[in-house]
């Protein structure tokens, strides 16, 4: 899935590591320990994250074997007009010719529909969850002494052009929120169900 955190659940990641200063164990004067590490993969891959992220696909995955469906056939009215078109007459080519771009504007409605209320839902588990990393985080960094730990999970939003391997505490993260949040690691994964395609282009 293609999940992004709101810029306000981020910048509450941001700010609640640099909150962590008042009362954590501090570098040396003059220095200050930074860490960076995506909030955003940090929460899809602890064990609640990955049970919400297989609900999220199981919710959706009827709708999304309609479309899949659809989308097959409009590519198979397509091949055949293609095929077919010279033997067909003005009126038939024509008929076929509506009936195609028909269901390609249904289904650019349906596809948008779909993807939006995905997207919606995706957020929503995603901004749910952050607000309960935050204080995990804030532990962590408190108990290690982080001045700061940024998050970037989106590179345009948070540019980190170099950062040490031992900077990044995503996985670190993964497994505090994994103990303080105690739920079970999900049974291994079925493989997931391809997404119809984009919509077809809408002339023949």
């Amino acid at each position: 899935m293609s999940y992004k955190l709101m810029s306000a659940v981020s910048a509450c990641l941001l700010f609640a590591g640099m909150s962590a200063r008042g009362s954590a164990q501090q570098a040396p004067t003059g220095t200050q320990k930074v860490g960076i590490a995506s909030i955003q993969a940090a929460i899809l891959s602890t064990n609640e994250g990955k049970k919400e992220a297989e609900a999220v696909q199981q919710r959706f995955s009827t709708r999304q074997g309609q479309l899949k469906a659809e989308n097959d056939a409009i590519e198979k009215l397509k091949q055949d007009l293609q095929t077919q078109g010279e033997k067909l007459s003005e009126s038939e080519r024509a008929t076929r010719v509506n009936t195609l771009q028909t269901r390609q504007k249904a289904f650019q409605r349906s596809y948008e529909d779909f993807e939006a209320e995905v997207q919606q839902a995706e957020n929503e588990v995603l901004n749910r969850m952050a607000k309960k990393m935050i204080p995990v985080m804030q532990k962590y960094a408190k108990e290690n002494g982080y001045s700061v730990i940024l998050d970037v999970s989106n590179q345009e939003t948070t540019p980190v052009l170099w950062a040490a391997p031992s900077a990044n505490v995503t996985k670190e993260l993964i497994d505090a929120y994994n103990a303080e949040v105690k739920t079970a690691a999900p049974a291994p994964a079925k493989p997931a169900a391809t997404r119809p395609a984009a919509p077809p282009a809408k002339k023949p």
